[in-house]
C-alpha cells in the first residue's frame, strides 16, 4: 500500500483505543475537532506558529540533532549534553505531528521529514538507537537499564512515529520504531532478558504502537515490562524510587520520581483496556484515590519534593518548595484521559480539567517562549521562566499536550457522544456506526459556566448526549430548544439527554461559576489557617504587581469578605480577576527579630487592603515579587 493510500486511512487521535473492547468511550480523532475560542485557539495557534520552531531551533543549537549526525557518521564531534537527548528530538516530532494532523503545514512537514531522515541514518542495522551509546560506548548497551533511560528513549520514539504515522499516513518514522521495537523484543521477555527501564514511557510507547501495526508481541512487551516491577529480588534492587518496591498490581501508593510512576499508570492502564485479564485495575484505582486524598496539590501538581523530582508522604504539600514538575501535571493529564477512555467516570475528566488550567499551563508562557520546570504555589519572585534547560523534557511535552489537546475534549459511542471539557469548538465525529454527529459550541469558559451546542448534523435515530456536571459546579441547568423536554437522566455527573435531534437543535447548559474558598486536610501544615480561592475550574493565586501598598505574603482574607469578578481583557491575555477587601499586618513590628511572644489577631497593626487575584496559570508573565495561592484567613472584619 502506497503512503498516499494510507494518508487516507490512518486517523490521528491521542491515543487510540477505537478497538479496545475493554473501554466505555472511543476517542474521536485530533482533526474532528477545531478549537476557536479566545483562551486555547491563541494558544495553540501560538504552539503551532512559536513554541514548536522555536524548539526546534532549540534542539539544533543545544546539539540534540547533531547528536544523531554523529551516530550516522556524518559529523564528527562529541555526543552533547545529557545521556537521554534523544527523548527530546522524539517529543518535539511527536507535538510537530500533532501540529500537522489538525493544521497542514507543508514547510512543517518538510522539517520534520527531515529530522525524520536524521534518525533514521542513525539507527544500526540490528535497529538499535541511541545516539549517547556510539562508538566507545557501544558495548555499554543495555547494562544499567536503571539509571541511563535507554528504554524510555524509544518509548518517546514509539509514541512520535506513531503520532506521525497517524497524521500524515507516511510509513518512514513507523519503520524506524518498528526495527527499535523488534530490537527490544528481540532482547527482552520471557526466556530472554529480565529487564525493563529506570524511568517508564516505553510501556504506552508499546501499546500503541501495537494498536498501530497490530503486531500483539508489542502490547505483550509492555505487559512484560510492567511485570517486572516488585519482583523477588527487585530488578532495581526494590526501590520505591523506581517503583520497584511491589508488584504494580499491588500498589496503592504513588512513590517516588512522580513523572516515573504517571507514566507506569498510563502504560498499566493502556494494558488493561487491551487485555481482559489484566490485573492491574484494582491498582489504578487504588493509585488514583492515593493521588487526590493524600498527594496531590491543589492545582493538579504532583510531586512535593526537589529531591528526587519525587512524591513525598502523606499529606507532604508544602507551597513555596513545591516541586510539581509540569511533566508530572501533563502525565497526569495523560493517565486521566486513559482512565476516563476505559471507565467513562467523570471524576477523570474533573481532573484532567483541573490540572490542564492549573497544573499544565503555568509551564509556559503568555507568549509561547518561555517554560517552568518546576510549579510552585508561593514563592518571593526567584522562580522564573526560562527559554531552555539543559534537561528540556517539559518545553516539548508542553508542545505535544497542546497540539493534541482538540482530541480531548469529546469521546463517543455507537450511539452516544461524550463532552467532557467545554469550550468554543466546531465538532465533526463520527460514531463507531459510521453515521455523523456535527455540532458548534458557543462559550465563554472558563470566565463564564454559560454554554451552548447547536446540533448541525445527526443520524435518523436516537443519540444520546451526555454532558458533564463539573464538581466545582454548584448547580447545573440545561434545556433543549428553550425548554426540559424528551428524554434525560443522570448517569453519575454527567446530564444524559436522548432523542432524535435536528439540525438547528440547540442545547444550553448553565453552570454555576461561584468563588470559593478552599480548605485543605488540618494534616497539610503548611496550609493550616489558609484558604485558596477557586472559581470554575481556575484556582487563583495573589501577585505583588497587583499590590502596590502590600507585600503579598503579609494580606490575609477575611471569611466575611464578598469577591467580585471582573473580566479584564488588557491583563495578562484577557483574564478574570477576582477583588475582595482584606487585611495587611505590618511586619515592621517585630524590628527584625525572628520569634516573639504570641499576639492575637486584635493586637497587630493591620490596614485595610483590595485583594487582587489572579488566575495561577498566568502568575509569572509581569515583573517578578511575591506570589502565594493559599491566603492567611482573618477575624472577619468589622
Amino acid at each position: 500500500m502506497s503512503e498516499t493510500e494510507n494518508l487516507a486511512k490512518t486517523r490521528a487521535f491521542v491515543v487510540d483505543t477505537t478497538r479496545s473492547q475493554q473501554c466505555t468511550w472511543k476517542p474521536v480523532a485530533i482533526d474532528d475537532v477545531q478549537l476557536t475560542d479566545a483562551f486555547w485557539e491563541p494558544r495553540i495557534r501560538r504552539n503551532r506558529e512559536l513554541t514548536i520552531p522555536s524548539q526546534l531551533q532549540q534542539c539544533e543549537e543545544t546539539g540534540r540533532i547533531d547528536n544523531f549526525r554523529r551516530a550516522s557518521g556524518k559529523k564528527d564531534l562529541p555526543f552533547q549534553g545529557i545521556f537521554f537527548n534523544d527523548s527530546d528530538i522524539y517529543k518535539w516530532a511527536d507535538a510537530a505531528a500533532n501540529s500537522l494532523a489538525a493544521f497542514p503545514d507543508p514547510d512543517l512537514d518538510a522539517k520534520l521529514d527531515a529530522v525524520i531522515q536524521e534518525i533514521a541514518d542513525a539507527q544500526q542495522p540490528d535497529g538499535y538507537l541511541n545516539t549517547y551509546f556510539m562508538f566507545e560506548r557501544e558495548k555499554e548497551r543495555f547494562t544499567n537499564l536503571k539509571d541511563m533511560h535507554e528504554i524510555y528513549c524509544a518509548g518517546h520514539l514509539f509514541q512520535a512515529a506513531v503520532a506521525h504515522y497517524r497524521a500524515t499516513g507516511k510509513s518512514s518514522f513507523l519503520n524506524i520504531a518498528k526495527r527499535l521495537a523488534d530490537c527490544l523484543d528481540n532482547t527482552f521477555g520471557p526466556g530472554k532478558r529480565s529487564g525493563a527501564c529506570g524511568h517508564e514511557e516505553a510501556e504506552m510507547g508499546l501499546v500503541e504502537l501495537y494498536r498501530a501495526t497490530g503486531e500483539r508481541r508489542y502490547l505483550e512487551l509492555a505487559d512484560f515490562m510492567v511485570q517486572q516491577r516488585g519482583m523477588t529480588p527487585g530488578l532495581f534492587g526494590n526501590s520505591k524510587y523506581h517503583q520497584d518496591h511491589l508488584p504494580f498490581a499491588e500498589q496503592t501508593e504513588f512513590v517516588g520520581h512522580a513523572v516515573r510512576h504517571l507514566y507506569l499508570a498510563c502504560g498499566a492502564t493502556d494494558i488493561v483496556s487491551e487485555k481482559p485479564d489484566s490485573p492491574y485495575r484494582g491498582a489504578l484505582e487504588a493509585l488514583w484515590d492515593n493521588l487526590t486524598r493524600r498527594r496531590m496539590y491543589v492545582t493538579g501538581g504532583a510531586g512535593s519534593r526537589w529531591e528526587g523530582e519525587a512524591f513525598g508522604n502523606d499529606y507532604e504539600l508544602p507551597n513555596d518548595r513545591a516541586y510539581t514538575e509540569t511533566c508530572a501535571a501533563i502525565g497526569s493529564v495523560m493517565w486521566n484521559w486513559r482512565m476516563l477512555l476505559l471507565t467513562g467516570e467523570a471524576k477523570y475528566a474533573d481532573l484532567m480539567e483541573t490540572t490542564l488550567y492549573n497544573a499544565v499551563l503555568p509551564g509556559l508562557s503568555l507568549d509561547g517562549m518561555h517554560y517552568f520546570y518546576q510549579n510552585p504555589l508561593a514563592d518571593r519572585g526567584s522562580h522564573r521562566r526560562q527559554a531552555w534547560f539543559g534537561c528540556a523534557c517539559c518545553p516539548p511535552n508542553v508542545a505535544r499536550l497542546l497540539a493534541s489537546l482538540s482530541g480531548y475534549f469529546y469521546t463517543v459511542g455507537s450511539d452516544r457522544v461524550g463532552v467532557h471539557l467545554y469550550a468554543n469548538s466546531s465538532a465533526n465525529l463520527t460514531l463507531p456506526t459510521g453515521d455523523s454527529f456535527a455540532f458548534g459550541v458557543e462559550t465563554q469558559f472558563p470566565w463564564d459556566g454559560h454554554v451552548a451546542f447547536t446540533v448541525r448534523e445527526a443520524p435518523a435515530r436516537p443519540v444520546r448526549l451526555h454532558l458533564r456536571t463539573p464538581w466545582w459546579a454548584e448547580s447545573a441547568s440545561f434545556a433543549v430548544n428553550g425548554q426540559l423536554e424528551g428524554e434525560w437522566e443522570v448517569e453519575g455527573d454527567y446530564i444524559v439527554i436522548e432523542r432524535e435531534w435536528k439540525a438547528g437543535d440547540v442545547v444550553t447548559l448553565d453552570l454555576e461559576m461561584t468563588v470559593q474558598r478552599v480548605e485543605t486536610h488540618p494534616h497539610v501544615l503548611a496550609n493550616r489557617g489558609r484558604v485558596a480561592i477557586q472559581r470554575g475550574p481556575l484556582i487563583y493565586c495573589v501577585e505583588q504587581a497587583d499590590h502596590p501598598t502590600a507585600d503579598v505574603w503579609d494580606i490575609a482574607l477575611p471569611d466575611d469578605g464578598e469577591f467580585s469578578a471582573e473580566f479584564v481583557a488588557d491583563l495578562l491575555g484577557g483574564v478574570t480577576v477576582l477583588r475582595t477587601q482584606g487585611v495587611a499586618s505590618d511586619p515592621s513590628e517585630w524590628e527584625g527579630a525572628l520569634y516573639a511572644p504570641y499576639l492575637r489577631h486584635s493586637e497587630m497593626e493591620t490596614h485595610l487592603v483590595e485583594i487582587v487575584a489572579v488566575p495561577y496559570f498566568a502568575w509569572a508573565n509581569r515583573e517578578a515579587g511575591p506570589m502565594q495561592v493559599w491566603i492567611p484567613t482573618a477575624s472577619p472584619m468589622s
